[in-house]
């Protein structure tokens, strides 16, 4: 893995692309303005970056484009606040500073070989995001792919125009919303209460989960019910981080610090912290 010379510098970079992703969430594709540093560029799927929007500040996202594809970094962007309202006026060509990459990472070595259960909810289908593509454009690498993605409504739903990707590469996708909508031909339910009823076999295999902090938590308990161990069950806390290098202290739980020993953790690390998830 190759750092940039200076975590404490944002690189220049040019946005080449936005996708509106869903009424508050854009995605931006940006290259490094210095092409050797685009191209030597490494990172590994989980971690994430420090996007600069010039005169309003920098906030935390995950890097999720996959390393196996490098004409662009890719950053999906929740409208939240003042950073990210400035990032969401951004269009091709214009500038970002990026500081990347950071934390760590989600253990591929580990996943070789296993069945891999990913369950996301919302924006929490980002991190996820790199780790699928990746595995996918690996897929012998690994066992049966099952994906469990959902939101809100159907208009909440991220990357919807590449879910024919998912599927055709060797992913088991179940799509699901809250509550019914008008044309949809999905499941209907909260994510812990569908993920109990597709019942993924917990032997060989590890859950991977990311969502808001409460579906999180339901998430868990229905993986543990499916008789996966806190071991084989890793989450993301992306959105802790602030500073990204250690040194504001922002994102401590405990003794540890989310943008030095995370984002990525077990389930079993997280639970000899204290309970502030």
């Amino acid at each position: 893995m190759t750092e940039l010379p200076n975590p404490y510098l944002p690189e220049p970079a040019t946005i080449i692309e936005v996708l509106d992703e869903t009424p508050n969430i854009k995605t931006f594709r940006v290259v490094l303005d210095d092409e050797q540093k685009m191209r030597d560029f490494s990172f590994d799927p989980g971690q994430v970056g420090q996007m600069t929007a010039y005169g309003a500040g920098e906030a935390t996202f995950v890097i999720n484009s996959p390393s196996t594809r490098m004409d662009y970094l890719q950053f999906s962007v929740m409208r939240t606040g003042e950073v990210t309202e400035a990032l969401h006026g951004l269009r091709a060509g214009d500038k970002v500073g990026l500081r990347a990459p950071l934390g760590n990472s989600f253990p591929l070595a580990a996943l070789k070989g296993k069945d891999v259960v990913i369950v996301g909810g919302g924006i929490g289908m980002a991190p996820l995001r790199t780790l699928l593509l990746t595995m996918l454009d690996n897929r012998a690498d690994y066992g049966s792919i099952t994906v469990l993605y959902g939101a809100r409504s159907p208009e909440d739903l991220s990357y919807r125009y590449e879910f024919d990707e998912w599927t055709g590469g060797g992913a088991d996708l179940t799509l699901t919303v809250d509550a019914e909508a008008s044309g949809w031909e999905h499941r209907v339910g909260l994510i812990p209460h569908v993920l109990k009823d597709l019942a993924p076999s917990a032997s060989n295999a590890v859950a991977v989960t990311c969502g808001p902090p409460i579906m999180i938590k339901f998430t868990v308990q229905a993986l543990e019910e499916l008789g996966f161990t806190d071991e084989a069950i890793i989450t993301t806390l992306e959105r802790r981080m602030k500073c990204g290098v250690g040194l504001c202290g922002r994102c401590n739980i405990g003794p540890k610090y989310v943008c030095v020993d995370g984002p990525v953790f077990t389930w079993a690390e997280l639970k000899e912290l204290p309970a502030e998830l």
